[in-house]
């Protein structure tokens, strides 16, 4: 399919966004509704084929039953001069394989957050009787939010080296395979949840568990050899984690989760300090010793050519014997003449000669090695980025070396006399005794801030943290394209200073409804990371609960299970533990703050925006509180309410730049 080919009239080929063993993938322009789609066009050579119209029919059947937020959605189903192809949801970024690769290690939070998603979409299609078959990191998208979606639903795989097809019953990408699969029996829905938990592994430790050099080889050790272990691979797992690693790939699918949402379950709980010192996971002895059918012909001569490379194997190595006879007569053959007198005395000056060269060459090594000792020895420049000078000297003068020449920069990523670099740089080998130079950050200055609406909140996130900033999001529901921004605090053409700048962008959430999940229970960062995920806002307050302990929520408004859209606000109440005998006697007072205004040198705005943060019994300093604009000094009247010896906190940004602050806050600093 060629770039700007348009599909029954309506579809435009952009691109190649891939190509595989059944169908290619292209990006391509829907005209009608005006937006970039996926469409999957069955192979030319395959479309005479009835199996593969089949499958390719299946998973436009599947895809239309199962909608979910993490599920590629499917828009439209046709053919074209006896092509056939699927219209589905574009998703930009790139496969979960791909992600992993360029972003591990992953923290074990992400990882978790990812695999709630995948579990969450497999549930829904377990939950429709559809099994997916062939779960594996390349069906899975990831978008630029770090959302996941599942695509391939019903579709038969590539037909390459490590793909097991059904011609020998057994279907499904081998690395990912289970071990029922392997032998030939039908796939399941804990067939499914086997491939979860290997791509749950790799996320964990960057590969896939088994590897061999044919498609067969690594079927075989999918039910021959144990999962290696993940702590194995990084010791700071959790066993807890581990542990849904080995439940996931137990052998016999009876030892495995029974469905997918108790994985889910499972595996939301297993970085809790309440599940610290958790055993390792074994399976159960379920009687797993009968014969089993295995009508691969390629496994059968596999295991065949094992056993016999086994019993080669042991031939080989069949003791030598130790009858004293028997070594005499391999050693002497019975008519070999006896020596009359050794070699060295029938040659005495060329015994000399030898003696005295094996001197002479001893005495050149010694030389040599004298040499070797007199040089300065090799050491490695340690990374001296963000030290200062004096920390840079004494760590070089632990490895025998000193600070050379100082050259100063300016620098909007490094703080002021903190060391940029190093030359020669960190890692590189040197003698020792070297002068390393030194490029030291004179300070930030000041830059013209652009203008970035209509432009992608991740791009221009990227952009600016690489000179500084500070960067923030907030979401709003919109029609515009989801992940565009559509306002920023900081104004266009103002000159600031990058490292003392935090912006906070206003980013469209688009305009799809969301099920609120119950958040009763989760700790403040996984709710905010479930919250960015989801494209919604959120606004943290504290109080007393006897139910939660301290830093986990007890309330939520609004309540779980409630459909809401994208860009809206959650309000989330954080224990801070059982209520004190003494919170009768909170004290309640005000403080009030001068805000300076600053005028802006730019022709286009001319107010100034104004974001508080305040901390007392009920508010978190991380947590917006208010949002003004002024045009003229201000004060501002902050409410605080504090119990017992406690106090307060209050942070006053304007225009990305903190302008009041005060941490300790008390009942002295209240104003009529």
């Amino acid at each position: 399919m060629t770039p700007n080919y348009t599909l029954s009239g309506r579809y435009r080929i952009i691109r190649s966004l891939g190509e595989g063993g059944m169908a290619n993938v292209y990006l391509a322009h829907d005209l009608i509704l005006d937006r970039d789609v996926a469409v999957k066009l069955l192979r030319l050579d395959l479309r005479d084929d009835p199996k593969t119209i089949k499958r390719f029919q299946r998973e436009a059947l599947a895809t239309t039953e199962l909608v979910h937020p993490h599920i590629v959605s499917l828009y439209d189903v046709g053919e074209e001069n006896g092509m056939q192809y699927l219209v589905m949801e574009y998703v930009k970024g790139m496969d979960l394989k791909n992600y992993i690769k360029e972003h591990f290690p992953l923290p074990l939070q992400q990882v978790i957050d990812i695999m709630e998603q995948i579990l969450s979409a497999v549930a829904t299609a377990h939950a429709h009787n559809i099994i997916h078959r062939d779960l594996k990191p390349q069906n899975i998208l990831i978008d630029e939010h770090g959302n996941a979606k599942i695509t391939d639903f019903g579709i038969a795989v590539a037909l390459s080296e490590h793909t097991m097809t059904q011609t020998n019953t057994i279907l499904g990408s081998v690395h990912y395979l289970s071990p029922e699969q392997a032998r030939g029996s039908m796939a399941t829905k804990q067939s499914d949840i086997y491939s979860l938990g290997i791509i749950l592994y790799e996320m964990l430790t960057g590969s896939v568990p088994f590897k061999g050099e044919t498609a067969v080889s690594i079927a075989l050790k999918h039910f021959q050899n144990e999962i290696p272990s993940v702590r194995d691979f990084d010791a700071e797992i959790p066993q807890a984690l581990e542990n849904v690693v080995l439940r996931a790939t137990a052998k016999d699918p009876r030892d495995r989760y029974a469905t997918v949402a108790d994985m889910a379950s499972d595996l939301l709980t297993t970085l809790s300090e309440t599940r610290v010192g958790e055993k390792r996971f074994e399976p159960e002895d379920l009687g797993n010793d009968e014969t089993k059918i295995m009508p691969s012909a390629d496994i059968a001569a596999a295991i065949a050519a094992n056993r016999r490379a086994d019993a080669a194997k042991k031939s080989q190595e069949a003791p030598v014997t130790t009858d004293p006879s028997m070594q005499a007569s391999e050693q002497t053959p019975a008519d070999a003449p006896l020596p009359k007198r050794s070699w060295s005395k029938r040659h005495p000056i060329r015994r000399r000669l030898i003696l005295f060269g094996s001197i002479a060459v001893l005495l050149v090594a010694a030389i040599i090695v004298g040499l070797e000792l007199s040089r300065p020895q090799m050491t490695t420049v340690p990374k001296l980025a963000g030290m200062t000078q004096a920390s840079a000297t004494k760590v070089l003068a632990k490895r025998q070396l000193s600070v050379g020449t100082i050259k100063r920069e300016k620098s909007n990523a490094v703080a002021k006399n903190q060391i940029i670099k190093s030359t020669p740089g960190s890692k590189k080998s040197v003698q020792q005794r070297s002068r390393i130079n030194l490029t030291i950050s004179s300070g930030a200055k000041q830059t013209a801030f652009g203008n970035y609406v209509n432009e992608n909140y991740a791009d221009v996130k990227s952009t600016l943290t690489a000179v500084g900033f500070k960067v923030t999001q907030r979401f709003s529901t919109s029609d515009v394209a989801a992940g565009q921004i559509i306002s920023q605090d900081v104004v266009a053409g103002s000159s600031v200073l990058p490292t003392n700048t935090t912006v906070t962008f206003t980013v469209s959430a688009g305009s799809r409804y969301v099920s609120l999940r119950d958040l009763t229970g989760e700790s403040q960062t996984d709710i905010s990371n479930y919250a960015t995920a989801n494209r919604l806002n959120l606004i943290f307050k504290q109080g007393y609960s006897d139910d939660q302990k301290s830093g986990y929520s007890y309330d939520q408004d609004p309540e779980g299970g409630t459909d809401v859209r994208a860009g809206s606000t959650v309000t989330v109440n954080m224990s801070k533990g059982s209520q004190p005998a003494n919170a009768d006697l909170a004290e309640s007072f005000k403080v009030k703050v001068k805000v300076p205004y600053q005028a802006l040198n730019t022709a286009t705005a001319t107010a100034n925006d104004v974001k508080i943060y305040l901390e007392d019994d009920s508010h978190l300093i991380d947590s917006l509180y208010r949002e003004i604009t002024i045009t003229s000094t201000t004060r501002v009247t902050l409410p605080f309410q504090l119990t017992g010896s406690q106090t307060g906190k209050y942070r006053i940004v304007r225009n990305g730049v903190t302008v009041a602050e005060k941490t300790k806050v008390t009942n002295k600093d209240a104003t009529n």
